[in-house]
């Protein structure tokens, strides 16, 4: 008989930043008590570094270019079935607390139940983000990362607190279930506003932080590509002091430690309950940040920080180590059916099957970015040590990721790698056709702000930054 399976997802949680990963200061001991006793994939990637299409990616198993929910004004709301009703088929029982950043309360969108769910701005979400095109394109007046930041109590830690206790308590309710349920659970936590309670902000005080890499200011040349990409909100610029650019470094590890946290507090629910031995536990995040690296804040590129994430699964019968066989959040989509013996057709595959196979370093992983400031089409390939990043109208970048991990070093055009950079290149073409799929998006966006009565409409649709939590 399966156990229970409880899905928990953050939001912007940079992969690197867990004291089980090696980071040196960032503070995640319920986390590492997680890995501790379960496996850890090492190297896990979301399909799309932006939080709606990865959360479409993730709902329905397929890459943004398959269901065409290429950006944050293309919500999903259950238009392609995904995991959740391939659940609710099989008359397992399935329910969301929390962020799914999906359309809006009353669709169909595979639960049974959605607890204080956030969705979209409105039900459209930011569909001036669509308009992307450099001529075209404005940058809103607020600043993305939120008005203030610093110690204290935002919506978003409000919110984080009330999903915690609403989970807390639905798993007492649940304690004594006589059929395998499935609870997914949202979390917003680290992403921005760069606001956090004054006793995780203080963990991390400023001055004892190491600067971020790579920074502009230093000489470091960002790709034509990220430097247009990044252009549109910039908010490396839009800090007031160099004082509150440090803030906002420690307000995300902060962030980060917070919702530790509120995942401790989530997992001793389930030992007070008596289901710690008959609960199998996931933990990712829908994408990462660069935190300052580059000089890029947010996500919205395919450097590890922003497209790489965690991901530990434990429970009953699960190795406990590290896999290094690279993942998507994909094959967590293939995973919850298969959890409870259900078929899914999808583009992943189960993770207790990728992690009793010997490591497969060769596995190919995929993400692609069509969404806010993008001007072209960007995809990324990870195959072995290597990784492709591939933009239309652009020259690529290549990295070796052992000998190179922070991506510092571009080999793309180096002749001593010019089979690695045929054999990636040969692999992405077997997934897409980069310029073709460039276009749909583009006209799907097209059509989606002609929909919404044309550019002048568009441009008063979305929120400017944040997507407001719900009352709770």
């Amino acid at each position: 008989m399966a156990s229970n399976l409880l899905v928990i997802l953050s939001d912007e949680h940079q992969a690197r930043a867990m004291g089980c990963a090696g980071h040196p200061f960032v503070k995640t001991p319920n986390l590492d008590a997680l890995a501790a006793r379960g496996t850890r994939f090492t190297d896990a990637y979301t399909p799309s570094p932006i939080c709606v299409p990865a959360r479409a990616s993730f709902a329905t198993g397929q890459y943004a270019h398959q269901n065409r929910l290429w950006d944050n004004a293309m919500p999903y709301h259950g238009q392609v079935p995904g995991w959740g009703h391939c659940l609710q088929k099989g008359r397992i029982p399935v329910e969301s607390i929390g962020k799914l950043h999906y359309r809006k309360v009353g669709d169909t969108a595979g639960f049974d139940r959605e607890h204080i769910p956030m969705h979209v701005a409105g039900g459209v979400g930011m569909v001036w983000g669509s308009i992307r095109a450099e001529s075209e394109r404005f940058t809103p007046a607020p600043r993305m990362l939120g008005d203030y930041i610093g110690p204290g109590d935002s919506k978003y830690t409000d919110y984080d607190q009330a999903v915690t206790d609403r989970t807390v308590d639905w798993l007492a309710d649940h304690a004594q279930d006589d059929q395998p349920w499935c609870l997914y659970v949202g979390l917003v936590a680290p992403h921005f506003p760069l606001v956090v309670p004054q006793e995780f902000f203080d963990l991390y005080p400023p001055d004892s932080l190491p600067a971020p890499k790579m920074n502009p200011k230093d000489g470091y040349v960002c790709h034509p590509w990220v430097a247009l990409q990044n252009a549109q909100m910039d908010s490396e610029s839009r800090f007031e002091s160099e004082a509150e650019r440090w803030d906002a470094v420690a307000a995300y590890y902060g962030l980060v430690s917070w919702m530790d946290y509120n995942v401790g507090r989530i997992i001793a629910a389930l030992e007070s309950a008596g289901l710690s031995d008959d609960t199998t536990v996931i933990y990712s995040s829908d994408h990462g940040d660069n935190v300052g690296t580059r000089g890029l804040w947010g996500k919205s590129n395919l450097y590890q920080e922003s497209v790489s994430v965690p991901l530990i699964m434990a429970g009953p019968e699960l190795p406990v180590g590290t896999c290094h066989t690279p993942v998507s959040l994909l094959d967590i989509s293939a995973t919850i059916p298969a959890h409870f013996g259900l078929g899914f057709d999808c583009e992943g595959e189960p993770l207790p099957e990728i992690a009793a196979r010997d490591d497969d370093p060769d596995r190919v992983v995929f993400s692609e970015y069509h969404a806010l400031g993008a001007v072209s089409a960007a995809y990324m390939l990870r195959k072995g040590r290597f990784k492709l990043n591939t933009y239309i109208g652009f020259e690529s970048e290549m990295f070796d990721l052992v000998a190179d991990p922070e991506e510092a070093t571009n080999i793309a055009a180096d002749p001593d790698y010019a089979a690695v950079m045929a054999d990636l290149t040969a692999e992405l073409h077997k997934i897409i056709d980069p310029e073709a799929v460039n276009a749909l998006a583009f006209a799907d966006q097209a059509a989606m702000i002609a929909s919404y009565g044309g550019k002048e409409a568009a441009l008063k649709l979305g929120a400017p930054g944040a997507t407001p939590p719900p009352e709770t």
